[in-house]
């Protein structure tokens, strides 16, 4: 059976200067000046060093050096040979590395997040660190073994949905293998462990009766398909796979719905960067995130701009939270940058599709901004948009419109659904605008369903007014922005998805705004995780099933003046914020 062997300890860094420095994985060189501000954090190639002796091998296994994420590009050397090369920092990607291996060897990762033409994301209000900021693994198995080069892909496919009014699952499970020899038995477990199906086939079509459905948050339940290779009667490779039950479809009028239920989607959109960290996050990160993301009560994702670590969309499945996945097509469209946005695309669908947490797949975000060659750009789209169709036909597609970008431009009408990144009542004037907006696109295209993709303004935990005002960076600005915007959605629930920019601040190095440069602070969680702003409790009034006593009344105190928002004891609706004598 296979083994995997953790790489992460015992690397030496080697910096623009030369200097050279141990490390430890995950690791990024931007962690400090990625959020300083200014937009002159160093972009370039550095060069990452570990030594590490032949793992033991019997004669008939080989070894597969593994990345899950590397930005931007990695070139990949043992022992002075290049093993390969991969563009798109966000992804899984690895290599038979057998041949290459000695006694001792000697690997070594070329990583480059420098300004190019070619590889996404190259323009965007977010900063690119660089480094070798997942895990890296050494993977043994047999010679003969499930598919370990597809896309960075597992090997398994596995399609659920629910039949029979929704009381038996449908369950068609493919393997793919290295070698037309042996025997796949495929068997299915539910939550506990306990097989309830199987079959001795690679490809498959098995049911499920009295099945549980993957519900969203309040029943997230979770089956996992093994598969196991056989070869001259030894099990020589097993793989296994997660997933869930379930449906869903958009009504352009009612919105979404999971399990023929209407089930509204409210949440946020998460960066995965933190404080001083950057992107070299660690599990622990992933599930503090979380934590907080599900006190919320949001029940919705979209994890932008860019593939997410493995581990959180495995959160996402276990807590059943609905996820809007995308690739960093972002800001600017790039015509030698076409075939990347194209196998980002597969390697996103290759590696996620058992996630029973994603339902659509995002072709870009704000690509209008500074884009010249329109009929190009829009060809990408389409190719982008049937190539994840082909790849997957049970999913949706979107993208997320630049606010400037008109209901009418034809890149809005490509994918199965829209959402736009709209922050009226802070950018420009007037939050009543939110509501002429919705109210005319779902007028002028009633069949096209809508969602809000991005909204959200900036707030500093140490800015307060008794006035609060547009732009004044001020937790009760953003109070009374984000009061007014739920009660705006509240009133068009025909949106497909509304998702707060953002759960958290997150570092934007070209950014100078709120006295702390190189930040955006739309979060209504501070950078570090420490500090939950006013909003915080604004949108888990609303959000939450907790109406324990301490949350039913919150009174915020900032500068001699005391401010409310929360539950009033029997009436299911927040408070408008208000100004109470101290």
């Amino acid at each position: 059976m296979r083994k995997v062997v953790s790489m992460n300890k015992g690397w030496t860094f080697i910096g623009p200067d030369g200097s050279s420095v141990p490390v430890d994985l995950p690791h990024t060189w931007n962690a400090i000046d990625g959020q300083d501000g200014g937009n002159d954090y160093w972009r370039g190639t550095c060069v990452y060093e570990k030594a590490f002796p032949r793992p033991e091998l019997e004669a008939d296994q080989r070894v597969y050096l593994e990345f899950r994420g590397v930005n931007a590009s990695a070139k990949v050397e043992l022992n002075g040979a290049e093993v390969g090369t991969h563009d798109g920092g966000y992804s899984t990607f690895r290599w038979d590395v057998t041949d290459f291996l000695k006694d001792e060897n000697a690997l070594t990762v070329h990583v480059d997040n420098s300004r190019n033409d070619r590889v996404y994301p190259q323009k965007a209000d977010f900063t690119f660190y660089g480094g070798i900021y997942r895990d890296v693994s050494l993977i043994v198995v047999n010679k003969f073994h499930f598919d370990m080069d597809r896309f960075g892909g597992p090997g398994i496919k596995v399609t659920a949905k629910p039949v029979e009014n929704y009381t038996q699952g449908e369950v068609v499970i493919n393997t793919w293998r290295n070698c037309e020899e042996g025997q796949v038995h495929i068997a299915i477990q539910d939550g506990g462990g306990n097989e309830v199906a199987a079959a001795d086939l690679p490809n498959v079509k098995l049911s499920l009766p009295d099945v549980h459905l993957w519900d969203g948050v309040k029943a997230p339940y979770l089956y996992t398909a093994v598969a196991t290779l056989t070869v001259d009667g030894r099990k020589v490779d097993q793989i296994s796979a997660r997933f869930g039950v379930r449906d869903f479809f958009v009504d352009p009028g009612q919105g979404f719905f999971l399990n023929g239920r209407s089930y509204p989607l409210h949440g946020v959109s998460r960066h995965q960067d933190w404080k001083g960290i950057g992107n070299a996050i660690t599990r622990e990160h992933h599930d503090t995130d979380m934590a907080m993301i599900r006190e919320v009560g949001a029940n919705t994702i979209r994890l932008a701009h860019y593939q997410h670590d493995q581990y959180f969309y495995d959160l996402c499945d276990q807590y059943g939270m609905v996820v809007w996945a995308e690739i960093p097509y972002i800001s600017e469209h790039m015509p030698n940058g076409r075939e990347n946005t194209l196998s980002q695309a597969r390697e996103l669908v290759a590696q996620n599709y058992n996630h029973p947490c994603i339902v659509v797949w995002g072709v870009s975000n704000e690509i209008t901004i500074s884009t010249r060659d329109k009929a190009d750009m829009l060809d990408n789209h389409r190719a982008l948009n049937d190539l994840y169709h082909e790849l997957d036909p049970t999913r949706l597609t979107t993208l997320a419109c630049y606010a400037m970008c008109g209901p009418f431009n034809r890149s809005a009408h490509i994918t199965d659904l829209v959402s736009w990144n709209l922050y009226l009542g802070w950018y420009v004037p007037g939050l009543f605008l939110n509501d002429l907006w919705m109210g005319f696109f779902h007028l002028r295209y009633p069949k096209r369903p809508l969602g809000y993709s991005e909204y959200g303004c900036e707030a500093m935990p140490n800015l307060h007014s008794s006035r609060p005002r547009r732009g004044d960076h001020t937790e009760e600005y953003q109070c009374v922005y984000n009061e007014y915007m739920l009660e705006c959605f509240a009133k068009h629930p025909y949106l497909w998805a509304t998702h707060l920019w953002n759960m958290f601040d997150f570092a934007a190095d070209a950014r100078d705004q709120g006295g702390e440069p190189g930040m955006n602070h739309k979060g209504i969680v501070t950078f570090d995780r420490k500090t939950k702003k006013d909003s915080f409790y604004i949108y888990k009034a609303w959000w939450s099933d907790e109406l324990s006593a301490p949350f039913q009344n919150v009174i915020f105190r900032r500068n001699g003046m005391s401010f409310f928002a929360g539950w009033h004891t029997g009436i299911m609706q927040p408070y408008t914020l208000a100004s109470l004598p101290a």
